[in-house]
Order: structure tokens, then sequence, then C-alpha cells
């Protein structure tokens, strides 16, 4: 049996006790019940989400906007917890209206022309926790993603729109399952 001359311990228990304070650890932290892996701070109570469909809210945007955003929140919710989705009476319910899609120029030249376009898109959610009322929230959420003034939304659209709904959906998750 080879050992560690500093500890002299053989390195088989030596492994060992490595293993054993990693098991010590993770069950440590498994036992606080509301720490995850994936920075949720849920309840262990809350078991279920509903999501309601999103609606238009505004003029401007793609008509499969609100489908698009109503499917990336259920993923992701999916992805990154233990819920279980349900058509309604979820422990977690989520609806919205989206409030805005706007192009606006940004970055001025010395021509004064715009450098840059930008695509806001907002969308305002309501977030309901049935066993925790005060987190509730009625809250605006906003991104944007800028592309060439010489070039139109119509030729960017399909690439900025998967970008700013990730982003918006992501703080969706923060401010509702993590809490942050």
């Amino acid at each position: 049996m080879k050992t560690l001359p500093f500890l002299n311990i053989p390195n088989t228990y030596r492994s060992a006790g490595v293993t054993l304070a990693c098991c010590v650890v993770l069950s440590l932290l498994s036992g606080c019940g509301i720490y995850s892996f994936t920075g949720t701070s849920l309840s262990p109570d809350i078991k279920t989400f509903t999501v309601n469909n999103f609606n238009m809210g505004t003029a401007g945007g793609p008509a499969n906007l609100p489908l698009l955003l109503n499917e990336r929140v259920k993923e992701y919710f999916q992805r990154n917890t233990n819920l279980t989705l349900l058509p309604s009476g979820g422990d977690l319910l989520l609806e919205g209206t989206i409030t805005g899609y706007d192009v606006v120029p940004v970055a001025p030249t010395a021509n004064d022309q715009a450098g840059f376009n930008r695509l806001n898109v907002t969308v305002q959610v309501r977030f309901v926790n049935n066993q925790d009322e005060t987190k509730n929230f009625d809250q605006a959420f906003t991104f944007y993603a800028d592309f060439p003034q010489n070039q139109t939304l119509n030729q960017n659209e399909a690439r900025l729109l998967p970008t700013i709904l990730d982003q918006i959906v992501q703080n969706i998750f923060n401010k509702s399952a993590a809490d942050w």
C-alpha cells in the first residue's frame, strides 16, 4: 500500500475520505429542500406550473410571436425545474401580453443617421405563486438586439428574435423561479 508522505495516510483511505466528504456535502445541500443546482429557490411544496397563452397587445411582430414565447417559457421551466406542466390549476401560473415590438434608431453618426436599428420586445408578465402570495408579481420584461441601419427588419428578424425571446424567458424564470 502506497502512502502520501505529507499525510502518512494510505491512498485507498484518502480517496474513500474524499468520497465520503463529497457525499456529506451533497446530502446537506439537498436536505435544505430549497436549494437546487439549477438555481431555483422554489419551495419543495411546489410541484406544478401552468402557462396560459400569451397575447399580442401590439401591432408589430410576427403573428406567431405569442405562440413562440409561450412554448419557450414552457420548455425553459421543464428543462430547468422538476415541475410538471398542467393545462390549468398549477401551483405556479404565468401569463402575459406582448406589449411592445418596436424598431428604433440608435447610435447616431456624424451625418445625423442611425448607425444601428434596435428591435425592442416588451412582455408584460403576471406571475402567481399559489403557495406563497408574497412571490406574485406583474412586471414588464424587455430585451433588444441591434442590426445595421442599411438592412431591414425583415432581413434580421429571424436571426434576432430567438435571442431576444431567450433572454426575456430567462429573465422571467429568474424573477419567478430563482427569485432574483
